[in-house]
């Protein structure tokens, strides 16, 4: 077994973290996040979600936060579109890569998006349409890939037609969501398999929630299988809306510890990374997610003490 060398990560903090925190934050504090984890070595920084307000108030501030940002060389810095309204909206504000949002659940899509998986597709083909006029990148999304929280458990082929659509609609990638949690290495692998029978493999990236414990887990299995792409969120920002208390978003900080653990190099600062976790825990009021920014900081305490 031959694990891939490099990996890179995409930061979803400041767009999947913070649109499910309680409260809103002020632009500023978005922006200096985003900054902070540009500094500390994230080649993306999904940055926010062109939506309605009236549905996601987090993220009402969508123009002004991509305007806003001091953009780093090499960094990219994508946007939610979910339609081609929220497409229109983020190319005048600046945007050079946006994501799309499907499921591999019927139900599922009904209750997020308000329509079918067929009608999605519909939708997001006049997004990916307009995305190629404007020379932009589309990264395609796919949510509740192993479990749903109204219909159980996903086959796997299901997913592999709803990232095949996306693949087929210009998506460079597609991102794959255990969106509550629920996967285990077994079955993760298992959905991976069915998608890269119609997807490459390097096309292909996990994005695992944490509400089982599994997240990392699931991380080792698909990197078993030469996936080299991972979605994580600094802090674990982010609770799992269908399980009250619940963590959601794997912690980056544990992520990238993994990977430099395993000698694959991504091009992250540690440390900065870990830092600014508590800075946006502190700003939060909350304690943070990742273990391993929890660790760390217990150690830095223990240091300043004994000195």
């Amino acid at each position: 077994m031959t694990l891939p060398n490099t990996v890179r990560i995409v930061e979803v903090g400041a767009r999947d973290g913070l649109q499910n925190e309680p409260g809103e934050l002020p632009t500023r504090v978005k922006l200096e996040l985003i900054e902070r984890l540009g500094e500390a070595g994230l080649p993306a920084i999904e940055a926010t979600a062109f939506v309605s307000p009236k549905w996601i108030p987090q993220m009402a501030d969508h123009t002004e936060v991509l305007e806003g940002i001091r953009r780093k060389p090499g960094v990219s810095y994508p946007v939610l579109t979910p339609n081609l309204r929220g497409f229109e909206a983020a190319l005048a504000a600046g945007a050079t890569e946006v994501a799309i949002f499907g499921a591999a659940s019927e139900a599922f899509s009904k209750k997020n998006i308000n329509c079918s998986i067929a009608e999605s597709l519909e939708r997001f083909a006049k997004v990916a349409e307009a995305a190629r006029a404007a020379n932009v990148r589309v990264r395609g999304y796919v949510s509740c890939v192993v479990g749903c929280p109204y219909e159980g458990d996903i086959a796997p082929e299901s997913v592999a037609r709803v990232a095949q659509a996306l693949r087929d609609l210009g998506c460079y990638e597609v991102s794959l969501g255990d969106t509550i949690g629920v996967g285990t290495p077994r079955k993760t692998q298992s959905m991976i398999e069915a998608c890269a029978r119609h997807v490459p493999i390097a096309q292909l990236a996990g994005h695992y929630h944490d509400t089982y414990g599994q997240a990392l887990a699931n991380i080792y299995a698909s990197l078993e299988l030469g996936m080299a792409t991972f979605d994580a969120s600094v802090a674990g920002l982010g609770g799992c809306p269908y399980a009250a208390g619940a963590s959601g978003n794997v912690a980056t900080e544990d992520v990238v510890y993994l990977l430099h653990g395993l000698g694959i190099q991504t091009g992250i600062d540690l440390d900065r990374l870990a830092e600014t976790g508590r800075w946006i825990s502190d700003v939060l009021g909350r304690a943070s997610s990742s273990k391993v920014g929890r660790a760390l900081a217990a150690q830095s305490n223990k240091a300043q003490h004994a000195a």
